[in-house]
């Protein structure tokens, strides 16, 4: 009997610690995380715009070129943009194209270099474009966990869709009770950048333009919109910058962003600059005292102070926000800025009575099921039926218990996979007690029967569960949402009923039959 002690402390130690898990607290009423088609929230489809960043790194590219083209003692070069994710080089006058087209080549290695006409036309490699998109959906992705994070939606599911090359992206936001604000925080790019004035502001892109100063060229400068207010600060129209298309310091040079109160108690958004950041500031702020300095947030200019002395590591942002609009910048200029903007594909809001119709349903069927499979396992296989039954209960009480542990979210699928193990799981104890049965029916004696039941039946049962496992594992990988619900509940349990049926039986069977002393006549089974 001593050789069983271990395992039965070990049994009732499981039981023990999984249902402690299961019990409700305080500071977790519920103790198993509810999916949103239980809960109840919403379900968005973004898809990445991932050409904004190609944009982006081209803009970048060609700075690059000119200001290491100036420094090589180069004459500046003309750049343009050109359709699709390229750019032409054109010398000026008295000027050798060939050296340009040699520089290029040394300079932007990922890019490809090539002659077309009189201009060297500069693409980037298609290998590049590619991990480019793919580093962008990642890049957003977790600039989304983060901003949800900030606003303290519980277990959300953010996920990419389509696989690797998927620009789409699944947000489930359970319990969240104003979507419309969660969506345009999401959205917002935040692309904050701070841009030299060059003109303006103007009332119309022409006027603008038409302010460009001789030693400029039309590629050195872009124009911006902006809200024209009066003396009261209310806005009265748009009117347009003129702006160095050259941005030196971004969002992605900010430390934190937090909400002050301004000089007439109106909400400011206060930011600090990164140890990095701070040196681009003071340089930029340096080189241009008595100069206008725009404050630009997703291509709209927000505010353009006058440098009036270098500034390093902190600043202010002034739009005229009101106290939310101050609280929802602060937060996505402390997550990040997107790499790109998103479009909403599709929207859907669950409402919670919904959620608690299908937890009823679901639970039900639960256990409906449960019973049934009982029932059949006591008429079948008689007293062996209640070691199925023990088993199958412990079964149970592991699976919730692991998904409370380790904060699994359970959703209306994950249910359906509940149902699904626990048919595995008596699955399991059908071809154990079979395999005893033909070892009876063989003429072996009970122990023996009970030994090589366990042992045929081994090889059989891993087989099953392991094949099952790894079509959850694929389920889980590529799928979203309810179809991962499903897999993690499947994978959970297709684990517990092979130590149930292998241990806990096992045990069981070894109490009543295997005692040392006896010797057993007959077996219910």
């Amino acid at each position: 009997m001593k050789k069983y002690t271990w395992k039965i402390v070990l049994i009732i130690a499981i039981i023990a610690i999984f249902i402690s898990v299961l019990i409700p607290r305080e500071n977790k009423p519920d103790p198993i995380n509810l999916g949103l088609d239980l809960k109840g929230g919403t379900y968005l489809v973004m898809e990445v715009n991932t050409d904004d960043a190609l944009k982006v790194e081209v803009d970048q590219a060609m700075e690059r070129f000119r200001l290491r083209a100036e420094e090589e003692g180069l004459a500046a070069p003309r750049l343009s943009r050109t359709e699709g994710h390229s750019f032409l080089i054109e010398s000026p006058e008295g000027s050798s194209l060939d050296a340009y087209e040699s520089f290029a080549e040394d300079l932007l290695t990922e890019y490809e270099v090539s002659r077309s006409g009189e201009a060297v036309e500069v693409a980037l490699r298609s290998a590049t474009v590619s991990e480019m998109e793919s580093q962008t959906v990642r890049q957003a992705i977790e600039t989304i966990r983060n901003r949800i994070d900030e606003l303290g939606v519980t277990e959300p599911i953010i996920a990419r869709q389509g696989g690797l090359e998927g620009r789409r992206i699944v947000i489930q936001l359970p319990g969240v009770d104003d979507p419309a604000r969660v969506k345009d925080i999401i959205k917002t790019t935040a692309q904050l950048q701070f841009r030299i004035v060059e003109g303006g502001p103007a009332p119309t892109e022409e006027d603008a333009l038409a302010s460009l100063p001789p030693t400029l060229s039309r590629n050195e400068v872009v124009v911006l919109p902006g809200d024209r207010v009066n003396v009261f600060g209310e806005v009265q129209g748009r009117e347009y910058w003129l702006l160095q298309r050259q941005v030196t310091v971004t969002g992605a040079d900010l430390k934190t962003a937090r909400v002050q109160r301004g000089q007439l108690g109106e909400p400011i958004v206060a930011f600090s600059m990164t140890a990095e950041g701070s040196g681009k500031f003071g340089d930029l702020t340096g080189a241009n005292i008595n100069r206008r300095m725009a404050i630009v947030l997703d291509d709209k200019v927000q505010s353009a102070p006058t440098i009036n002395s270098q500034i390093t590591s902190d600043g202010i942002i002034e739009g005229r926000f009101s106290e939310q609009e101050a609280l929802d910048l602060a937060l996505v200029l402390r997550s990040g800025a997107l790499p790109a903007s998103l479009t909403t594909l599709e929207e859907r809001t669950v409402g919670p009575t919904l959620g608690l119709d299908s937890i009823r349903a679901g639970v039900t069927a639960a256990m409906i099921g449960f019973v049934v499979v009982v029932l059949l396992m006591l008429v079948y296989y008689k007293l062996a039926g209640v070691n199925a039954a023990v088993a199958l209960t412990l079964n149970l009480v592991i699976l919730l218990g692991l998904m409370a542990y380790f904060g699994a979210t359970l959703t209306l699928p994950g249910i359906a996979g509940i149902i699904l193990t626990i048919a595995m799981a008596v699955d399991s104890n059908v071809l154990v007690f079979e395999r005893i049965r033909e070892e009876l029916d063989a003429g072996k004696s009970i122990r023996a029967a009970i030994d090589e039941g366990f042992r045929l039946a081994f090889g059989t049962i891993i087989d099953t569960n392991l094949t099952t496992m790894i079509a959850a594992l694929f389920l889980f990988q590529f799928g979203s949402g309810p179809v991962r619900g499903f897999a993690v509940t499947l994978m959970i349990g297709l684990g517990a009923s092979i130590f149930t049926a292998f241990f806990v039986s096992r045990v069981i069977f070894d109490l009543i039959y295997n005692r040392p002393g006896t010797r057993p006549t007959a077996i219910s089974i």
